[in-house]
């Protein structure tokens, strides 16, 4: 094999704008293929002979995090070849993005021990690149069909997501997939190209309300507005656990906030919920008090001080998915609920998916 391979590193990957529903086949020319969307970091993996690189979304090596993937793609896979996916940990019938989360370490000799206790998978969704051939232009109904060939013979920890063109079984997907910690579906035009960077394929995830204590705020970057509302549900027992966020707002209404959350502001936090901060976080919503303070090696540097409020305002949030006890993304401010009591905001309201395995969804590649 001479020259250098077709398609180099650091390259941006094709991405997802969201839409309400499963597109339909009658939307685009040529219709859509429909893919379960992975929990996990996006990934475009290169290989050239010994040499593997693990590329993330934002063009930074993710190489020296996962040397059980480099290990196993140089076991595995052929000498030349470039593969967009998804590096997911599986931890039991389902992804645990927590345990992914906890592999960015900078100490070298704890992302080995980590690579023993918690391996990681690449879960692999389109190919770019194979031998001295590049598929960027290529089709995506021939780019799935070469990715099927090209990883025939492929055993775990790498996989191929599984595909369909029929709109009724993404649609299945998409209610019975979240139960095993997938978080919605994304439709890909068959006939178009690898469009790096762009945002070119469509995606659909699960969406929710919810109504949440308003607890606090952080302030803006900017210093005189609200930045942030911290949000607040309530436990079996009655504990009030920090989950989440709110974030997402005009300019004019960041500043509308800060009178309207004035009559509940708190001199101190010494009588809040979430006065003491040193208590552990745990992943179940009855274990020790989730609060939004503290340092950790995700948070270092970052301002994390906060205005306590009387636990006495409710607002309806939107949010996608859950992280344990808490939402995995930031949600969306929809309304002030006057109408609920502060009490009345648990976590028995959250929508649980029912549990699927997620053996059962690898095995339909």
């Amino acid at each position: 094999m001479d020259g250098a391979p077709p398609v180099q590193p650091p390259l941006a990957p094709m991405l997802a704008k969201a839409v309400p529903a499963v597109p339909t086949a009658e939307a685009i020319e040529g219709g859509f293929l429909y893919e379960p969307k992975w929990d996990g970091f996006r990934c475009i993996l290169f290989k050239d002979g010994d040499d593997v690189v693990l590329g993330s979304r934002n063009e930074k090596p993710l190489t020296r995090y996962f040397p059980e993937l480099v290990s196993a793609a140089r076991q595995q896979l052929e000498d030349r070849l470039v593969l967009d996916g998804e590096i997911v940990i599986i931890r039991g019938s389902r992804l645990e993005f927590d345990s992914l989360l906890n592999r960015i370490h900078p100490a070298a000799s704890r992302v080995e021990l980590l690579a023993h206790q918690t391996p990681a998978s690449f879960v692999a969704f389109d190919l770019l690149a194979r031998g001295d051939a590049s598929w960027l232009t290529r089709p995506q109904a021939e780019r799935r069909e070469e990715l099927t060939r090209a990883l025939a013979d492929a055993a775990p920890p790498f996989f191929i997501t599984p595909a369909t063109t029929d709109p009724i079984v993404a649609r299945a997907w998409f209610d019975q997939f979240e139960g095993a910690g997938l978080d919605g579906v994304v439709a890909k035009p068959l006939l178009a190209p690898y469009q790096p960077d762009k945002r070119a394929l469509f995606k659909v995830k699960h969406g929710r309300t919810a109504d949440c204590v308003v607890a606090g705020y952080r302030w803006h970057k900017t210093g005189d507005v609200v930045g942030s509302l911290l949000l607040g549900l309530h436990d079996p027992a009655g504990v009030l656990h920090h989950v989440g966020v709110a974030a997402s707002f005009p300019m004019a209404r960041r500043a509308e906030l800060v009178d309207e959350l004035a009559p509940y502001r708190l001199p101190d936090a010494s009588t809040h919920p979430w006065s003491q901060w040193a208590a552990p976080d745990t992943s179940g919503a009855t274990g020790a008090r989730r609060m939004p303070g503290g340092q950790t090696r995700w948070s270092a540097g970052k301002d994390l001080s906060w205005v306590p409020l009387r636990p006495e305002l409710v607002c309806e949030v939107g949010y996608d998915q859950l992280q344990g006890d808490r939402f995995r993304h930031t949600a969306q401010f929809k309304r002030w609920r006057p109408d609920r009591t502060p009490a009345s905001c648990t976590y028995a309201q959250l929508e649980q998916p029912v549990r699927y395995d997620l053996r059962d969804v690898l095995a339909g590649a």
